[in-house]
């Protein structure tokens, strides 16, 4: 905290110094250098811009004369100090004004830059051109060196005075500046220095101390006052420091408990709930929702990869509380109803969407809808033919014959009985589902009520052609449960192998047991059942082959009546697998009986 705190403090002191002497430094030295540029093209603009006094006419006509270099020289002596020629960092030149090459001046050719400047490249380019007033006198703060280049051209001759000044004089001055910057550079800084530890001792030890309470409070510990020892700001910081610690302890008292109640709830709702913020991130899904979805919800998952296709994101997010958008989804078998709603109206907020699985209301209502469907053909069916047989009757008046009138009261009873089975089964359905069809359980032997049901099918059985076998397993143990229910279930599912199996095939009937279950097998080489029709075998008035069930005397409702039972025993009774034509039914059963029987 003491090397953080002050070396900050330090630190900022120490750039303000530096960045402030940096500037000074830089402008000093730039402002030094310019003034000598600009008094050095002053000088030279003074003595050849201006030709008040014929200077320049006097140099062009020394330059017609035979020895024009040694004339120039003589008239530029004469200017020497009005041009700033100190024969040591400044001197003149005479060049040939054709070629550039050095003839005379105040310092040896060797002086000369090693290449041609720009300047003298200009004042070459006026004398290629005939133009005297083509000076070149531009120079660069940047270069090391100061220049300007005159054209003299006079009769036939041309010369260039180029006059050079290697900025040494500006060098030394800009050398003595920095020196003087440096020296007040390390007594800024050592001021710097002690001014940092000073104010940090009047600053650090208030901080330190809220540093140490807010660790406190981070901590836990809520109870620890700081003392306010000043009334300037810092007191008063501390002062509201201790009234929000008070404040926090009582807001994360509320807000754990409400967040205890909310997770309890979020986690033993039986609907699913997924948040996602203002950006559409994932904030949190409850396990009821990650099995609605069937999938993982990782941190980091999108409310586009969930729901994007249901709602749009931003839709949802718009919408004004307390509005809210319904939709559906599938996942899988299941569907889902959505409730999409966001959860604030402020930019921190997000959409909440909650889960509820309707697939089961769904399924009621089209079961509900099919059996009463069902329920109205099937009876409508024989009723049709009672009537159409009964108007028969009476609109013939003692006309048709005896049989004919004993064949129709045949067909019409036929179709009575069938309706009243259909009631009879519907009623017992009914009763299943109320929870009224109440079970009579009693222990009894398992193999005999097997060998009773097929006895009783063994004549229908004949009347086919069938062959209908059943070897019992050396020993069945005695079972818990209602034996005429179970023997209604066997009658049904070897009477459909009776019925749904061609003239001269074979029923095999098998048992066994394991040491909590036994189980039977009826077994045919029938029509067999389509793949398609396999999951729905066990639905109310479901059949596979409508025209021949009815024929039969089939109602549709004894798989489901055999299902309810069987379940109502805590058993099971489904297809089994099948090698070649035909199918296999099995029943299984658990010997203890129901553990909870309705």
């Amino acid at each position: 905290m003491f090397r953080s705190l002050h070396m900050k403090l330090m630190l900022i002191l120490l750039l303000l110094i530096t960045s402030l002497m940096a500037v000074v430094g830089a402008f000093l030295t730039t402002s030094v250098s310019s003034f000598y540029i600009d008094t050095f093209y002053e000088q030279i603009s003074a003595v050849f811009s201006d030709d008040s006094d014929g200077y320049v006419s006097t140099l062009r006509a020394r330059a017609a004369e035979p020895d024009g270099a040694a004339g120039i020289k003589e008239m530029l002596e004469g200017r020497a100090g009005s041009l700033g020629i100190d024969y040591r960092t400044r001197n003149y030149f005479i060049l040939d004004g054709q070629s550039g090459t050095y003839l005379d001046g105040s310092a040896e050719a060797s002086e000369l830059p090693r290449e041609q400047t720009a300047n003298l490249l200009t004042a070459r380019n006026a004398v290629a051109q005939g133009d005297s007033t083509l000076v070149g006198d531009r120079s660069d703060i940047t270069a090391d060196y100061m220049d300007a280049a005159i054209p003299i051209m006079g009769g036939g001759n041309a010369y260039i005075i180029y006059i050079l000044d290697n900025k040494d004089t500006v060098t030394d001055l800009n050398s003595q500046l920095f020196l003087i910057i440096m020296q007040a550079l390390v007594i800024g800084l050592l001021i710097s220095v002690l001014l940092s530890f000073l104010l940090s001792k009047t600053m650090v030890g208030p901080i330190e101390k809220l540093t140490a309470g807010a660790e406190r409070v981070a901590a836990g510990d809520f109870d620890s006052q700081l003392p306010v020892e000043s009334t300037d700001e810092i007191g008063i910081l501390t002062g509201t420091f201790n009234e929000m610690a008070d404040v926090l302890q009582a807001t994360l008292a509320a807000v754990e408990n409400e967040r205890n109640k909310l997770d309890t709830l979020f986690l033993h709702m039986t609907d699913g709930v997924v948040a996602f913020d203002h950006d559409s991130l994932l904030i949190h899904c409850n396990p009821a929702a990650t099995n609605m979805l069937h999938r993982s919800v990782p941190e980091g998952t999108t409310y586009d990869t969930l729901f994007g296709q249901v709602y749009p994101f931003q839709e949802t997010l718009a919408l004004q509380r307390p509005n809210y958008a319904e939709a559906e989804m599938e996942v899988g078998d299941r569907t889902l109803e959505l409730f999409l709603a966001p959860f604030s109206d402020q930019a921190s907020g997000g959409v909440l969407v909650v889960l509820h699985d309707v697939t089961e209301q769904h399924r009621n209502e089209e079961r509900r809808k099919e059996f009463v469907a069902n329920v109205s053909h099937e009876l409508r069916t024989p009723l049709t033919n009672v009537r159409s047989y009964a108007e028969t009757l009476r609109d013939a008046e003692g006309d048709i014959p005896v049989e004919t009138s004993n064949s129709f009261l045949d067909i019409i009873i036929t179709e009575t009985d069938r309706m009243t089975h259909i009631v009879q089964d519907l009623l017992t359905l009914s009763r299943l589902d109320a929870g009224n069809a109440e079970l009579v359980l009693s222990r009894f032997p398992f193999g005999d009520a097997i060998e009773s049901v097929t006895r009783a099918n063994a004549l229908a059985a004949k009347q086919h052609g069938h062959t209908l076998t059943y070897t019992p397993p050396e020993s069945l143990p005695l079972i818990v449960g209602d034996r005429s229910r179970l023997e209604q279930v066997m009658m049904n599912v070897i009477g459909n192998a009776v019925k749904y199996t061609p003239d001269g095939g074979h029923i095999t009937i098998t048992a066994g047991s394991t040491e909590a279950e036994v189980w039977m097998e009826v077994c045919d080489d029938g029509i067999g059942i389509p793949e398609k029709d396999r999951d729905r075998i066990f639905d109310r008035f479901y059949r596979v082959d409508k025209a021949r069930s009815r024929e039969s005397g089939g109602t549709g409702l004894g798989l489901s009546i055999a299902r309810e039972i069987v379940q109502r025993h805590h058993g099971t009774i489904a297809l089994a697998p099948h090698e070649g034509p035909g199918t296999t039914i099995r029943l299984t059963l658990p010997i203890g009986g129901p553990s909870n029987p309705i």
